[in-house]
């Protein structure tokens, strides 16, 4: 006989099950969401929130956006898995169009960002023959053993070392650092072209464009991770566009599958793995790559890209606008906004979140702003007067 399966439906039985089943490596905020429209969220009590974390920069197009969840439905009514031993239409289709709006020239499907960082320093070093990355001060890539190598942060390293050997970290923004640090055996800057989980640092209009002419200069190839900065979010289809330069291996997930977990990379030409060199059983599956191309055809019909230049415009002048002592610094591209204050922020998030807003707080005094790309004006106004009475 067949156990029926009942869902806990009060709070408190929710994180009691998740306490006595589920590993405790989150620290989580004390509400059980329970359903998601657009930009607007509602937990099991029936209180919404309006959401400017969007799942970490992933729901760009919004929560279950209604052509994403048909394309779904309609897809596991056909084919939900049969691994990469076989063809299948939507992935040739997604391949296809992610080479068109990324500039590459081939792709490889993964399932999340921390596995397309992995796949991304393999490729580096079968393409190169070398073994040593460069990567940023502050930096986040993933935290499986090879993207933790060029993960900045010590609390995510310590207690994993020794890891990878060969990694070098040097200042964000100073390209002369990453001339100080090569070696003969260097075979790759890895970079975010907008660090997220560093403080949404944006670097000068020159700094990727002379790492670009370092690594030509050096035969080492060029990794940007635009796992969290991909697919509309900085108000370009990537963020490589803003400075018009090109990588010679990219990073995507996060948004690519408008909620549903995917991952990928893109090379060039001339950068590719050959047969069995690697694979990932569940890449690239039908139901993400139906997922994704519902989720990409979104961004493009309802002029997501202009939308998120345009309100994140918006929102970044709003909060200038507060002329508060206690900002430091508004900084960010699109709706990838970061507001830096003069202490930590944690309490600040709280309470956000009891006023109805959700935010999130990165490198402790970073109040990082990622809303879905569908953002209106009036839940903009909302959020920064709330912020503002914070």
């Amino acid at each position: 006989m067949t156990k029926e399966i009942t869902l806990s439906k009060d709070y408190e039985s929710i994180v009691e099950q998740d306490k006595n089943y589920v590993m405790q490596t989150y620290t989580r905020q004390p509400i059980a969401l329970e359903s998601g429209k657009g930009s607007v969220v509602r937990d099991i009590t029936g209180n919404e929130y309006i959401d400017c974390v969007a799942g970490i920069a992933v729901n760009n197009v919004g929560h279950c956006h209604p052509r994403v969840v048909e394309a779904i439905s309609k897809q596991a009514e056909k084919l939900i898995h049969v691994s990469n031993l076989y063809y299948t239409d939507v992935q040739a289709q997604l391949a296809e169009e992610l080479v068109g709006i990324t500039g590459m020239a081939r792709v490889f499907f993964c399932n999340s960002g921390t596995e397309a960082v992995e796949a991304a320093m393999k490729l580096a070093r079968v393409t190169t023959g070398k073994t040593e990355f460069i990567a940023a001060e502050h930096s986040f890539h993933g935290r499986t053993m090879g993207s933790l190598t060029v993960t900045h942060k010590s609390i995510y390293r310590t207690p994993f070392e020794p890891l990878i050997q060969g990694e070098k970290f040097v200042p964000y923004n100073d390209a002369q650092a990453i001339r100080d640090s090569i070696t003969k055996d260097t075979a790759a800057v890895i970079v975010e072209p907008i660090q997220g989980e560093g403080g949404i640092n944006v670097p000068s209009d020159d700094y990727l464009k002379e790492v670009r002419e370092i690594c030509d200069e050096n035969d080492m190839l060029l990794i940007f991770d635009e796992v969290q900065t991909g697919f509309a979010r900085t108000g370009k289809w990537f963020c490589k566009e803003h400075s018009k330069v090109e990588p010679d291996i990219m990073t995507m997930a996060k948004a690519i599958g408008g909620g549903f977990p995917m991952g990928a990379i893109a090379a060039r030409d001339g950068v590719t793995f050959d047969k069995s060199q690697h694979a990932a059983t569940f890449g690239g599956g039908p139901l993400a790559c139906a997922a994704s191309l519902a989720s990409i055809g979104v961004i493009r019909d309802e002029n997501l890209v202009e939308r998120s230049a345009q309100m994140g415009k918006y929102f970044m002048d709003k909060l200038n606008s507060l002329e508060l002592d206690n900002i430091v610094e508004v900084r960010g591209k699109g709706l990838m906004i970061g507001v830096e204050i003069n202490r930590p922020c944690a309490d600040i998030v709280d309470l956000a979140r009891e006023n109805g807003v959700l935010l999130n707080c990165t490198s402790e005094k970073v109040i990082r702003i990622a809303p879905p790309l569908v953002i209106t004006k009036e839940q903009i106004d909302a959020v920064v007067d709330i912020i503002a009475q914070i």
